[in-house]
């Protein structure tokens, strides 16, 4: 069905890296959120009343806040649509996410208030109505659910929307704690047990999850997460694909919402080159990044000795001994050498990962007691720093 409404009401609908077509997508796969979840709502909700299943009322209720996440991620969806202003120069794209994370909140808010309706029920149980109308509405609901599912995790990934993935994880949860209420519906059919209560608690669990793991999806983004190492491969290629680039280093990537990433590293350039060709360079590495990736780059030209032997010499010994004597995952760039007349300076920038085993001045003091034990008169000026990719 989204197929073919995609086709009929999204003009060059194959276009998904396009902004408009990507909102689009999104609002379209909302709109039809919005009415499955309702029509879902008013049939569990009549078969609860038939049933008296605290369960199946439950689950309707948790549908009907399954329409509601809807219209806000309709709105998130929208807002993210619009245009940078003077007060949002980066757009507007960090509402999906905001969106995406109320949806979480909705959902666990749902889990929380059927954990308590469950608990209440274990010590004031009533019995239920299995009625063959329970139990093909119950059916009917899982089967829609698993066709939410499916059609928003496709969306998902081809538009690459956290709120859209936090939508399908939604629509899983809830397919297996409607299975989950089905089969003790068929246990109080069959053995005349009534584990409805114990149901609700377990569908309440399934609930509680779906939102916790919404919520970490949307709210990662939003915090500030790593890249995806697909990205960086890709960003290392391209810039290294031109011959004046010998190496990268510094790079960081801003997420502003899907479709709006910023981005900026440090290319190493030979430090003897003619400043118009490396610059040039530069220029067009930008341009192929900013294609290709749908991104705004920004690359800092930066030149190092090349043809100097002893200084790279030097370099390569010194990277040895702080991978064999401190670790192997520490990296250094930037790397010269001031000669003075009674001894000679190395400096340069050593790289940790975030919440390394020591601190930025244990790494430090290790790295400049390695280079004065190893090399008589020399000193280092270590700078630590943090890599984000």
């Amino acid at each position: 069905m989204v197929s073919y409404l995609s086709k009929k009401f999204i003009k060059d609908y194959k276009n998904v890296k396009n902004e408009n077509v990507r909102r689009a997508y999104g609002m379209l796969c909302s709109i039809v959120g919005i009415l499955l979840n309702i029509f879902l709502f008013a049939i569990k909700y009549f078969a609860g009343i038939i049933s008296g299943s605290i369960a199946i009322t439950a689950d309707a209720f948790n549908n009907l806040s399954d329409a509601g996440s809807s219209v806000i991620t309709l709105i998130g969806f929208k807002f993210a649509g619009m245009k940078p202003d003077f007060e949002h120069p980066f757009g507007h794209g960090r509402v999906e996410y905001i969106s995406g994370f109320a949806v979480s909140v909705m959902i666990i808010l749902m889990g929380a208030e059927l954990l308590k309706s469950s608990i209440n029920k274990i010590f004031h149980p009533e019995s239920i109505d299995t009625t063959v109308v329970s139990f093909i509405i119950l059916i009917v609901s899982i089967l829609v659910k698993l066709y939410m599912s499916l059609y928003n995790s496709k969306i998902g990934d081809k538009i690459e929307s956290a709120g859209m993935k936090a939508t399908a994880t939604d629509s899983k949860s809830d397919c297996i704690a409607t299975s989950v209420v089905l089969i003790s519906m068929l246990i109080a059919k069959f053995t005349g047990v009534n584990i409805d209560a114990y149901a609700g608690l377990l569908v309440a669990g399934f609930i509680l999850y779906a939102g916790y793991d919404a919520a970490k999806e949307t709210l990662s983004p939003l915090l500030g997460q790593i890249p995806e190492k697909s990205l960086v491969d890709s960003i290392e290629k391209i810039v290294m694909s031109y011959d004046e680039i010998v190496g990268i280093h510094d790079l960081v990537v801003h997420d502003y919402g899907p479709g709006r990433l910023m981005l900026s590293l440090h290319a190493e350039v030979p430090g003897n080159g003619d400043i118009f060709v490396l610059h040039d360079a530069i220029d067009r590495a930008e341009i192929e990044l900013n294609e290709k990736l749908n991104c705004e780059a920004v690359i800092h030209l930066d030149p190092i000795d090349t043809d100097n032997e002893e200084v790279m010499e030097m370099k390569s010994k010194i990277t040895d001994l702080i991978k064999k004597e401190i670790d192997e995952i520490i990296t250094i760039h930037d790397f010269r050498m001031v000669k003075g007349n009674t001894h000679t300076n190395v400096i340069f920038d050593a790289v940790i990962p975030p919440k390394y085993k020591m601190t930025d001045k244990e790494v430090e003091t290790k790295i400049k007691d390695l280079v004065k034990n190893n090399f008589e008169n020399y000193f280092a000026v270590v700078k630590v720093e943090i890599t984000y990719v």
